[in-house]
């Protein structure tokens, strides 16, 4: 397995694999991985001759009193994962490397951006396009995968792709759970005992709210949702929603109902969702 660092290696490393052959895939990662990063890894490991991993914590996509300087950074520990999954390249980036201090283009996706968590963290996706879109440029994959408990990310990032042409397939991968039902996540670290006792309340609402969902009845599934998310003291709901999995807004006769939820658990801010079509692992 190479690290690289520099826009240039990275350009240098996929050549040589393409001159061998071989076909590329990326997973895109800000870090503190956990098994949920290295179940893309091993999906995009079978599906590829070689992975190309990004360990980037992108300053782009966190808003002012977010939690950029706090978000968790272990690069011996994250490469050593990483090696073990199979990752061929890792491309470990400063940030003047992919973002210079004259950059003035943003990548803004109307619309599926502007609900939601876009909504309650404005401009978080033109940040996440943005550095998606230099990552996509700079490897040039056949394929990119994604998790599916970042849902509406997927979605933006999909659009985002078939708007500008990129000439590759966005593949989305299960949830990985604990065997408590709660969803993996970096922020998880910020948890005490207790606090990660009360964030299992995300995952209790959405499964209360999906007998609902499945009966036709949003308004009631959402109601549902918050109702159970207040009633473990100490989480601060941001949202339960029932939406169109792909459009993000109101669910379409005979689309695919996604239920996703937001809430803060101390000093974490966590989301998680259901999409009735998505396998799930623990």
């Amino acid at each position: 397995m190479k690290i690289v660092r520099t826009a240039g290696a990275i350009r240098e490393e996929v050549r040589a694999e393409r001159a061998r052959g071989s076909s590329v895939g990326l997973v895109p990662t800000m870090g503190g991985l956990h098994e949920g990063h290295l179940s893309l890894v091993r999906r995009a490991r079978e599906e590829n001759d070689v992975v190309v991993v990004s360990i980037f914590v992108n300053p782009l996509q966190f808003g002012p009193g977010e939690d950029l300087d706090a978000y968790p950074r272990d690069e011996e520990r994250d490469v050593l994962l990483l090696d073990g999954a199979g990752a061929g390249i890792v491309f470990v980036p400063p940030v003047e490397e992919v973002h210079p201090e004259d950059r003035a283009t943003t990548v803004t996706v109307g619309g599926l951006s502007e609900v939601l968590e876009g909504a309650h963290r404005p401009g978080h996706f033109d940040g996440v396009c943005t550095v998606v879109a230099k990552l996509f440029n700079l490897v040039g994959p056949e394929r990119a995968y994604f998790g599916q408990k970042d849902a509406q990310q997927a979605a933006v990032l999909k659009r985002m792709i078939e708007d500008l042409g990129f000439p590759l397939d966005l593949v989305v991968c299960p949830i990985v759970r604990e065997p408590d039902g709660l969803a993996l996540s970096s922020r998880n670290a910020y948890l005490s005992a207790s606090e990660r006792g009360q964030a299992k309340v995300l995952f209790r609402a959405l499964q209360a709210g999906r007998p609902l969902a499945e009966a036709g009845d949003y308004v009631a599934a959402e109601k549902e949702m918050l109702r159970v998310l207040r009633t473990e003291e100490g989480v601060a709901p941001d949202y339960a929603a029932a939406v169109d999995a792909d459009t993000f807004g109101p669910p379409l006769p005979g689309g695919r109902v996604l239920l996703a939820v937001a809430a803060r658990v101390g000093p974490a801010r966590l989301i998680d969702n259901i999409d009735p079509d998505m396998e799930e692992t623990s």
